[in-house]
């Protein structure tokens, strides 16, 4: 189908975008979906310097890269986080975190939001993708017993956040790809349901679909993309695996990702894990045309080996779907 190939270029955020491009190009990437941290799409910059949008295309164009999406996960996470601590001052931007006053930090992550939209918009790109964060997530576990219509009150303060935010999306003509994920409002087939009947299956608001974080889960990733086919707005190619020996859990066990005792790790596209090969057949029914994107994290593999070798991977992995029966020519007219 030769849909496009492109980079995640959140994990490279270290690293200057006039550097990274021309290593991404020679990894053998057709494009880039660029992070809104580091430097590699600010969204202040993009609306108050001129040509910073101009000249961000410029320097993608001059190493043969496109741009179909941006992404602003950090920011989004603030939105509707019931705790904002520590941890989110170090992923949002000064300007977002501010006094850190948790309210304050949640409404300037939506404002924030609502600019990434209108940043999109200048830059000539109509998806973002991102999370949403949750009031909930710290309920999933139910004891002390929980009080369920805390939890149908927290899919309403997700819909309270984030209706305006979509409001600007739709102004903009920008569509916002939510990476369905455990923290976030949706991360697995039923949470997805409620959370788009919580913001009124609104067209907007859509799926960046990411399998790995289903695999370890137990979520059939096909079934998701089957269950939510009209939903799909980007696409993720990242690996997972599991390690359950009777020793580890699902549950992460507290541990650092790459920590051997870990009962599931993320893992370089094409290592052990998922099975991609049904999720493009799928996709290819579905009639998704989008760019395939690499999330590269995998902890036991050098970074710029395994951009390298998820890029072939997913190159070789692609395919157009037929146009006709393979028995069509045995057929008498």
């Amino acid at each position: 189908m030769a849909r496009p190939v492109t980079l995640f270029t959140g994990q490279f955020a270290d690293l200057p975008l006039a550097q990274l491009a021309p290593l991404a190009k020679s990894w053998g990437y057709d494009g880039l979906e660029l992070a809104c941290w580091g430097d590699h799409f600010e969204v202040t910059k993009a609306l108050t310097h001129p040509n910073y949008v101009q000249d961000k295309r410029a320097l993608l164009e001059q190493h043969g890269l496109g741009c179909w999406a941006i992404s602003n996960h950090l920011v989004g996470q603030a939105v509707a986080d019931k705790f904002i601590d520590e941890r989110h001052q170090g992923i949002v931007p000064p300007h977002v975190w501010g006094n850190g006053d948790p309210e304050g930090v949640r409404q300037r992550a939506a404002q924030e939001m609502m600019d990434t939209a209108r940043a999109a918009h200048l830059f000539g790109v109509k998806q973002v993708n991102g999370f949403t964060g949750s009031p909930i997530w710290h309920l999933l576990y139910s004891f002390p017993p929980n009080n369920f219509a805390t939890i149908e009150a927290g899919y309403r303060e997700f819909a309270d956040r984030w209706n305006p935010i979509m409001d600007v999306f739709d102004e903009e003509g920008i569509r916002f790809g939510l990476e369905v994920h455990p923290t976030e409002i949706a991360y697995d087939i039923v949470t997805t349901e409620k959370t788009l009947a919580a913001i009124g299956h609104r067209a907007a608001f859509g799926i960046n679909f990411d399998p790995s974080h289903l695999h370890h889960q137990f979520v059939d990733p096909v079934l998701f993309l089957e269950t939510f086919a009209n939903r799909i707005y980007h696409v993720h190619v990242k690996n997972a695996t599991r390690n359950l020996n009777g020793r580890t859990s699902i549950l992460g066990s507290h541990l650092d990702f790459g920590d051997p005792r870990r009962g599931w790790d993320f893992r370089t596209p094409g290592r052990s894990g998922i099975e991609f090969e049904e999720i493009i057949r799928t996709l290819n029914r579905v009639g998704y045309a989008g760019p395939l994107s690499v999330e590269w994290e995998d902890s036991g593999m050098e970074r710029a080996h395994g951009a390298t070798e998820a890029a072939a991977f997913v190159h070789k992995l692609d395919f157009a779907p037929s146009q006709l029966a393979f028995d069509a020519a045995f057929k008498q007219k």
